[in-house]
């Protein structure tokens, strides 16, 4: 591992994210690990192995930009939930213990793509005029399959079914699965449920609307405009993340999602 490229990208509008990137500069060098730090703003290609400081925000923009360079990235969580964290500012020292040593595995995890844009948690589609419900036509490899009336559509990845798809009463699809998650946004209809689809299918969203214009979020952090269908597939490549030898997925959503976990013991 010493002989390899390392970088730490950190997030400075998070509180601590400065001192805690100091904090593992300092333990990478006691091991004699040289590494490059960067902002979130200013990420570059050329590295093997990214640590990254902030929320799931941050690593959710490092995935995205480091998935086409296949560079694994480890993600110490300074923001709220930290579901795609495998250390905090309390287990940084364990942690690169570990790194360095090799205990670890990459894990791949699939990317959705529409026209340039990518996303590892989702694509949220909604129509233009705030307030109303649209109307949004879904094929699947161009077969019709659905007329919502909604306030929006969530294609997910399994990554993300933890996230905005969750809220909308989506299914929770553990990372391994190649499958994606269609979930409508609080339909005007009984009888519209989440689809889970294979990974290889192709999603079209057109417009049943006079007013064909949608607005479409990547992760939640990168917004465009589209006047025209959408179409959703696979990403050509995936998001590599690193993930400690121990690392178990169920015990996350226990532990981050208090899943199956009495409301008592919440309390």
């Amino acid at each position: 591992m010493k002989n390899k490229n390392f970088a730490i990208c950190y997030n400075p509008n998070i509180q601590r994210a400065a001192y805690v990137k100091e904090q593992l500069y300092d333990l990478l060098s006691s091991n004699g690990i040289n590494a490059d730090i960067l902002n979130i703003d200013n990420l570059k290609s050329g590295y093997d192995f990214i640590f990254v400081i902030g929320g799931d925000g941050t690593i959710l923009k490092c995935a995205r930009f480091y998935a086409k360079f296949s560079t694994p990235i480890f993600g110490i969580n300074l923001g709220r939930l930290g579901f795609l964290s495998q250390s905090s500012q309390a287990d940084i020292a364990n942690s690169v213990t570990k790194i360095i040593s090799g205990k670890y595995v990459v894990q791949d995890r699939i990317m959705l793509q529409s026209g340039s844009a990518v996303a590892l948690n989702d694509f949220v589609i909604k129509g233009c005029s705030a307030g109303r419900t649209s109307r949004f036509l879904l094929k699947i490899n161009n077969r019709p399959v659905c007329d919502y009336l909604a306030d929006g559509i969530i294609i997910s990845t399994p990554t993300g079914s933890t996230a905005y798809g969750l809220s909308a009463g989506g299914p929770v699809i553990v990372p391994e699965l190649n499958a994606f998650i269609i979930v409508p946004i609080c339909p005007h209809t009984l009888t519209a449920r989440p689809l889970v689809i294979p990974d290889n299918e192709e999603i079209t969203i057109s417009s049943g609307d006079a007013e064909k214009e949608y607005v479409i979020s990547t992760d939640g952090q990168e917004f465009f405009e589209s006047a025209s269908e959408i179409k959703i597939k696979k990403a050509d490549y995936s998001a590599k993340l690193a993930l400690l030898d121990n690392a178990d997925f169920y015990s996350i959503l226990r532990d981050k999602l208090f899943w199956g976990t009495s409301p008592a013991k919440i309390c």
